[in-house]
């Protein structure tokens, strides 16, 4: 019998040089290979503006700082094994405050990479990511 759960999440937008921090996903059923922002599930307790610092280190390797809030987005999708979920994603712009790209081992991300923004229709990107940065890159 397939389950419902419900998920709050935080991303952040990261450009330099234009160009965008992106994360792989690490599941190998992805085909072509799944991008997405950084970030992640927040944590019991935990701020949406900490988890998103602390996933963005952890997936990408840089410190970021001044998360100011940019969109909230929900959605509803089927899991591969019957589940459906029901995603809320609260996205932050933030600002690199140092570190250099590295890769995240043993997550659901396996690979961080600086995309500019003109090969970002190229990518297997999360629709939520896609729809995220291209209102940014409007402004």
């Amino acid at each position: 019998m397939s389950k419902q759960h419900s998920s709050v999440r935080a991303y952040g937008i990261l450009l330099h040089e234009d160009a965008v921090a992106l994360v792989r996903s690490s599941n190998p059923q992805h085909q072509p290979p799944l991008w997405w922002l950084p970030g992640g599930g927040i944590d019991f307790g935990e701020t949406p503006e900490e988890t998103l610092v602390r996933e963005f280190k952890e997936e990408t390797g840089l410190s970021v700082d001044l998360p100011e809030l940019f969109s909230v987005t929900s959605d509803v999708r089927k899991r591969d094994n019957g589940d459906r979920i029901h995603t809320v994603r609260i996205i932050y712009t933030v600002r690199w405050l140092s570190g250099e790209l590295t890769h995240e081992v043993h997550g659901t991300t396996d690979h961080a990479a600086w995309y500019p923004s003109g090969q970002l229709d190229e990518l297997n990107l999360a629709d939520y990511a896609r729809e995220a940065i291209h209102r940014l890159l409007r402004k």
